[in-house]
């Protein structure tokens, strides 16, 4: 009556969990957060949604944060383009149109 979480079995027989438990703690650290009330809502939400666990969620969230590549490199500047040069004063309004028209 082992229970192996990492192949997502869910069997919600009562006489399993102390099994479960006692398995997973070999393999998993136990740790408390402070989640806020608002989070904590949309998480149960969520687990219940996907029928997974909310240690489940919080563990894949956290491991897509922390496996998530860093940029190291920096970014390559923009292009810069001439444009030859004004064609007209956009202050002069009747100029502005007459260009616009053509």
């Amino acid at each position: 009556m082992f229970c192996d979480s990492r192949t997502n079995q869910n069997n919600h027989d009562p006489r399993r969990l102390t099994s479960c438990h006692i398995g997973d703690m070999v393999f998993h650290m136990k740790t408390t957060l402070n989640i806020s009330d608002a989070t904590m809502v949309k998480l149960k939400r969520e687990a219940a949604r996907q029928g997974r666990t909310m240690s489940e969620l919080v563990e894949s969230a956290l491991r897509m944060l922390l496996t998530k590549p860093k940029a190291t490199a920096e970014l390559p500047p923009l292009p810069e383009f001439r444009s030859g040069g004004a064609r007209v004063d956009i202050a002069n309004r009747d100029a502005l149109y007459e260009v616009m028209e053509r």
